[in-house]
């Protein structure tokens, strides 16, 4: 594949598709932009798969035009990313897309994983945390993101804690569990979720382990392996972490079901966000959720995170510097940290 893209074979397009570390844009391999490095190359059986893992198509070689579905919700992310802030509805974004709603709906979560609305919550929310990093005051931040009223973002039980704490309590019962396995530059990875996210990523050597674990977590709902072709979005969300770990694409930012105690989950927000690169003690984390003597609670909270990568629990370390524990194991944590730290000075 990389002979193909260097000599700029269109023998090759369709069959595959490149994206570039360095600019988050994939294309064909055909395509005449200037070569990037080797190292800093991607690749993707199919557009829509590029376009989950993050990368945004190429203006020059316009890969997604091959598929005018594809090409035509690549164009509604953007126009939902540019409005964030506005109330769009099924309908309206249908029409701009020449397609029915239910098409719509249908065609837009099996290529990005998720609906049109919870994509746009996601812009919005990916907002608010950017403002809150600046400094800008809660509420403020809160309306400037494109919510409508401080409740849309701490009053909606399942927006923050996705499965209900009734249904938690009792082992899951009523919840339906969709799973896969995946092999990463991690070891073996089960990925798990319910139909408001994923709700469990744990990592181990073999797959009757991970699945006994995951059954432990949730012994009353009903667990089912994902057949990827009735499961799309599952698969998308598998491949994008995936990539991500075994090809240092970027941290796929994915609808995530959290539930927890109230400090767990406090913690658990707050680690989402700690950027790339960025490392932060179990005692700053207690000082920065305003609870400076919990330093104990919050090694626990990190310790009882169910969902790896995705809450980055792997970021925080002892006062002293040292790696302090890990759920998945120290090797594992170095091997992320090493990660992250070279990807941070390779970008810079």
């Amino acid at each position: 594949m990389r002979l193909a893209v260097a000599a700029r074979d269109k023998a090759w397009d369709g069959r595959f598709y490149y994206g570039v570390v360095t600019t988050g844009v994939f294309c064909r391999p055909s395509c005449r932009t200037r070569g990037a490095r080797p190292e800093n190359l991607r690749f993707f059986p199919s557009a829509e798969s590029a376009v989950v893992s993050g990368f945004r198509p190429c203006k020059r070689c316009r890969p997604t035009e091959s598929s005018p579905d594809l090409s035509r919700l690549v164009e509604s992310a953007r126009f939902i990313e540019s409005h964030a802030e506005v109330r769009l509805t099924l309908a309206e974004l249908a029409a701009r897309a020449g397609l029915s709603p239910s098409r719509f709906q249908r065609v837009f979560k099996g290529a990005f994983g998720v609906s049109p609305k919870a994509y746009q919550d996601g812009v919005r929310m990916k907002r608010l945390k950017e403002a809150l990093k600046k400094g800008d005051d809660v509420t403020d931040a809160i309306f400037s993101a494109g919510f409508g009223s401080v409740s849309r973002v701490y009053g909606e039980r399942t927006r923050s804690i996705g499965m209900t704490p009734k249904a938690y309590r009792s082992g899951g019962v009523g919840e339906h569990i969709s799973y896969a396995f995946r092999e990463t530059a991690l070891g073996s990875m089960l990925l798990a979720a319910t139909a408001r996210g994923i709700c469990f990523v744990h990592f181990g050597e073999r797959e009757e382990v991970l699945l006994a674990q995951l059954q432990k977590e949730f012994p009353r709902a009903e667990l089912q392996l994902s057949p990827c072709q009735e499961a799309p979005e599952l698969d998308s969300w598998i491949e994008a972490l995936d990539a991500h770990l075994s090809q240092g694409l970027p941290r796929p930012d994915l609808p995530l079901d959290l539930r927890g105690t109230a400090f767990q989950m406090r913690v658990w927000r707050f680690l989402l966000s700690i950027k790339e690169g960025d490392v932060i003690s179990y005692g700053a984390v207690a000082a920065r959720i305003e609870k400076p003597k919990a330093i104990r609670a919050v090694a626990s909270a990190c310790a009882a995170n169910r969902i790896g990568v995705l809450v980055p629990c792997h970021r925080v370390l002892r006062g002293d510097g040292g790696l302090g524990g890990y759920r998945w194991g120290l090797e594992r944590k170095r091997a992320l940290l090493e990660t992250e730290r070279s990807r941070r000075v390779h970008r810079s």
